[in-house]
């Protein structure tokens, strides 16, 4: 019931920021849902008797966000999100870490739990910041090849998920092996690329309707583009 909640609140956050604000909310939006994304992944959890890092459905919706801007933008608009998001990481890590050189005060109630949080970050971070800019550029690739190939609409919910569905799967292993490598055993580390790949790529096909609403609210001059 959580994973479904979250499926539809996160999806519909980004939706509502897109018809409202157009490219500019999902530039804004790859900015936002990176940056959690790599804050919740510290968490994991188990179902049904198998590891699951937090944070896959929000990193999902960042592929959803490049796929709309390579289908009814440009696949320069694409790389830019990229960017933005690479830069929102980088920013993160940086900021965070110099927050966490600040002596904290007598009356201070936070810095120990910044600190549990965000000490390995530079890790997490290193783990993320390779995976995105890889898998996320591929993905921007895979999807402008697969509309040259398959143009028409009806063909959208392939280039949708051909393009995401390997691009989740290189972001996976990436991420995996830089983030936890050494910190957990192997068996552990591959159940984590494996049932992270399976939540990532049941999120990327629950993109697909999103996509095809993005579609229906441009072409029908729905979308609020801020100028």
């Amino acid at each position: 019931m959580l994973f479904i909640l979250t499926v539809l609140a996160d999806f519909s956050l980004f939706m509502l920021l897109y018809r409202f604000m157009g490219k500019t909310g999902i530039f804004l939006w790859i900015a936002i849902a990176t940056i959690l994304a790599n804050i919740q992944v510290i968490k994991t959890t188990e179902i049904l008797g198998y590891t699951f890092t937090l944070g896959n459905v929000l990193y999902g919706t960042t592929f959803l966000a490049t796929d709309i801007l390579s289908e009814l933008y440009s696949e320069k608009d694409a790389r830019k999100a990229v960017l933005i998001g690479f830069f929102a990481l980088v920013t993160m890590m940086m900021t965070m870490n110099l927050a966490l050189m600040v002596h904290p005060g007598a009356n201070d109630l936070g810095h120990e739990s910044l600190k549990r949080i965000f000490s390995i970050m530079p890790r997490i971070t290193l783990g993320s910041l390779v995976a995105f800019i890889i898998s996320q550029f591929h993905d921007v690739w895979a999807y402008n090849f697969w509309k040259k190939m398959l143009p028409e609409y009806k063909f959208i919910f392939i280039r949708n998920n051909a393009s995401t569905l390997v691009s989740q799967l290189i972001d996976s292993i990436i991420f995996v092996t830089i983030a936890f490598g050494g910190l957990y055993r192997s068996e552990i580390l591959i159940q984590i690329i494996l049932t992270t790949y399976l939540m990532k790529g049941l999120v990327a096909l629950l993109d697909t309707g999103f996509i095809y609403l993005a579609v229906h609210w441009f072409r029908n001059g729905k979308v609020r583009e801020q100028r």
